[in-house]
């Protein structure tokens, strides 16, 4: 059976992670340290990291960069921090974080927004023929991007974000949209987290960054 770990120093946000998810049917695990997180991790692939940042032994992405970097790439990660300022949901989504929650926390919240992502991470669809525009090409299935023959390296949830707006090409998405079609989810509160995206998105398509135009007080739209 698959199980969550959480790698949490703070005992008793621990154990409400893990009581909550547990009440969902979920199997759950507690490391203490960015050490003994990643000492669990190579012994059995939990099904989703939920990751402090702020450990006794250093800084949670650097465990998060050791899944994205070192052929650990599936695992899907939430960060759950008191860090909660623009800059580190930033370096936290860089990183490939999934999601990103500021302490405090609704559990309730926290539960859905895990089911969310495993939904994501679980969802297969029917193969679909690559989309290609200008310069940029879209490859659904193998979850490739290319511009002009170059392939770039996206995140999971910047791959679906780029799907989603180019699918929809000359259509407005609203961030509550985007927030569905991405995430799975739609709160109140977290339009910030696809601006976040975006930006990252647009940063890393470089020449093509500007294919995806800003609809101002509304959300995005890919050029036609």
């Amino acid at each position: 059976m698959s199980y969550i770990l959480i790698v949490e120093d703070e005992q008793d946000i621990a154990r409400l992670v893990a009581r909550t998810l547990e009440k969902e049917g979920f199997k759950t695990r507690i490391a203490s340290s960015l050490a003994e997180g990643q000492e669990l991790i190579d012994k059995e692939i939990p099904e989703l990291v939920i990751l402090d940042l702020m450990l006794p032994d250093g800084n949670g992405l650097e465990l998060c960069k050791y899944l994205r970097f070192q052929e650990k790439t599936e695992i899907p990660v939430m960060i759950l921090t008191a860090k909660g300022e623009e800059i580190d949901r930033i370096l936290g989504f860089e990183m490939g974080a999934d999601d990103y929650i500021v302490k405090p926390f609704s559990p309730k919240e926290l539960s859905l927004r895990v089911k969310a992502i495993l939904k994501r991470v679980k969802q297969t669809e029917a193969p679909s023929a690559a989309i290609t525009i200008g310069p940029l090409y879209i490859d659904p299935n193998s979850m490739k991007v290319k511009i002009d023959k170059e392939e770039i390296k996206l995140t999971r949830t910047e791959f679906n974000l780029l799907l989603a707006l180019a699918k929809a090409k000359g259509k407005v998405l609203t961030r509550e949209i985007l927030l569905e079609k991405v995430w799975g989810y739609t709160f109140e509160g977290y339009a910030r987290t696809v601006d976040t995206h975006v930006r990252r998105l647009r940063k890393k398509l470089g020449p093509c960054a500007e294919m995806i135009e800003t609809v101002w007080g509304i959300g995005y739209r890919f050029k036609d």
